[in-house]
C-alpha cells in the first residue's frame, strides 16, 4: 500500500470518527447548518444560525432526527446550545493537544441528509483576543486554510485522529469563517447548559490607554508599558461604591495586567460576576489595591 493510500486512508477515517458526532441542525428558513454533540442529548452550534425558536430539529449521524428546545444562547461568541428531549447523539471527543500553526485539519458540516462533507487543509494562524461583530472578546481564535462550504457553521474542526480542535462559523468576523477553539466554545457551553446565558463582568468606567511612567513601572516591579486611566464612574456603580477614583489608572484586575480596554474585558469574566476582586491602579504614581464587587453586564 502506498503512503498516498495510507493517507488517504487516514483522512477518511478522521472524518467518519468526527462525522458520528457531526449533526445536521434545522433552525433556520433557508438551508440547515451543521452542530457537534456536546452531549448525549445536546448540540452546540452557531448562535447566527438558530433565527427561530420554535419547530427547531437535529439530525445525528444516522438520519434520526428529534425536535429540539433552545436550552441557551451567546450571541456575543455566536454559540447557541440546544437540548434535546432523548439522548440519540454520539458526543464528539475533544483533542488533548492544542492547535498549532500548520497542523493539517479538517472542517466538517452536514447541512442535508445526505451525509458529512468535508474539507481539509492547515491552521494558517492563532490569534486573539479579538472583539467580534457581535459585541463579545474571543480569547483566541483560529484560522485556516480550510474551505466552509454554505451550512458548514456550527460544524466541527478536527485533527487527524477526528478529534474537536473547535467549532467553525462565519457569523463573527463579517462572513469571515473562523474557528472557536473547543476550550473556549466548550466553557460557553457549560455556562448555557446550567443558566441558559453567560455572564460578562463590569466596573462601570470609562478609560482611555495611557503610557505608565517609567518611575511607576519601577514602583510596580515589572515592565508594564501600558493602563487604563480612569475618566468617568457610574454613579452608584461597582467602580465608584469600591473607592476607585477618576484619575486611577488600571494596571491590573484579578491578578491579570492590564494595558488596553480588551485585556480589561477579557478580566472580567463570568467568573468574576459577584465576586470581589483585586483591581491594581496607580493613584499619585504610587501602586494601590482596591477590592471591588464585580457587576454584571446587562
Amino acid at each position: 500500500m502506498s503512503i498516498l493510500t495510507d493517507f488517504s486512508n487516514g483522512l477518511a477515517s478522521a472524518v467518519e470518527k468526527g462525522g458520528a458526532g457531526t449533526v445536521l441542525v434545522d433552525a433556520r428558513r433557508r438551508y440547515p447548518a451543521s452542530g457537534i454533540a456536546y452531549a448525549a442529548d445536546l448540540v452546540l452550534t452557531a448562535d447566527h444560525v438558530v433565527t427561530r425558536e420554535e419547530d427547531l430539529s437535529v439530525s445525528n449521524a444516522d438520519g434520526k432526527a428529534a425536535s429540539v428546545s433552545l436550552a441557551g444562547r451567546d450571541p456575543g461568541s455566536d454559540l447557541a446550545l440546544l437540548r434535546l428531549g432523548e439522548k440519540i447523539l454520539t458526543p464528539t471527543k475533544v483533542a488533548d493537544a492544542a492547535p498549532k500553526v500548520g497542523q493539517l485539519v479538517i472542517a466538517l458540516g452536514r447541512p442535508g441528509n445526505a451525509g458529512v462533507q468535508a474539507s481539509w487543509g492547515i491552521i494558517s494562524a492563532i490569534g486573539g483576543p479579538a472583539r467580534t461583530g457581535r459585541g463579545g472578546l474571543l480569547d483566541e481564535y483560529i484560522q485556516t486554510e480550510t474551505t466552509s462550504y454554505p451550512g458548514f457553521s456550527g460544524g466541527p474542526l478536527i485533527d487527524t485522529e477526528g478529534e474537536v480542535l473547535g467549532l467553525n462559523t462565519s457569523g463573527l468576523a463579517h462572513g469571515m469563517a473562523l474557528t472557536i477553539p473547543v476550550k473556549f466554545a466548550w466553557r460557553i457551553a457549560d455556562a448555557l447548559a446550567k443558566h441558559g446565558t453567560v455572564k460578562r463582568g463590569y466596573l462601570g468606567v470609562r478609560t482611555q490607554q495611557v503610557d505608565v511612567p517609567d518611575a511607576a513601572r519601577g514602583a510596580l516591579k515589572r515592565d508594564q508599558q501600558h493602563g487604563l486611566l480612569i475618566l468617568w464612574l457610574e454613579e452608584k456603580g461597582p467602580a465608584e461604591k469600591s473607592g476607585l477614583l477618576v484619575g486611577d489608572i488600571i494596571v491590573a484586575v484579578g491578578g491579570q495586567a492590564v494595558g488596553d480596554p480588551d485585556d480589561l474585558f477579557a478580566a472580567l469574566n463570568s467568573d468574576t460576576v459577584g465576586r470581589s476582586i483585586a483591581v491594581e491602579v496607580l493613584r499619585g504614581g504610587r501602586p494601590e489595591t482596591v477590592s471591588v464587587t464585580v457587576g454584571e453586564r446587562k
